[in-house]
């Protein structure tokens, strides 16, 4: 990847941030200008997107046990009710294809994202449903 298209692929998958969040109907947006050329199909965005979130949310966490080393758990929650307050459109979109896959390939993928997730908060006894 060069560093344009790097840069081209962020500035899409900002937009394409901007309007999850604005839209908060847990589809897709396939529709932002460049969506569809940068990232090419559903699967690879929403691959994007669960990319953006896991890393976000593990980064909260850290944060937030750092700050409240006593409290993992608590801690851990509050991190992932942050993390969803700060990127609502993904969080939306997340559940919405994790209930509804497109197809078998991408319930796979979802699978493995929230057990992922899952087991990211485990490690804090916190698991969110």
């Amino acid at each position: 990847m060069t560093w344009k298209s790097f840069h081209d692929r962020g500035a899409v998958l900002r937009d394409v941030l901007t309007t999850a969040d604005a839209r908060r109907d847990g589809l897709l947006p396939m529709d932002v200008p460049g969506a569809r050329e940068t990232f090419g199909d559903e699967l690879t965005l929403l691959g994007a997107l669960q990319l953006r979130w896991h890393t976000r949310l593990a980064g909260r966490i850290e944060h937030e046990i750092m700050r409240h080393p006593d409290e993992q758990e608590a801690a851990a929650l509050d991190a992932w009710r942050q993390t969803a307050g700060e990127l609502p459109g993904v969080r939306a979109i997340i559940d919405h294809y994790t209930e509804h896959p497109l197809d078998e390939t991408m319930a796979r993928a979802t699978r493995v994202a929230a057990a992922k997730e899952q087991a990211l908060l485990g490690r804090y006894g916190t698991l969110v449903a």
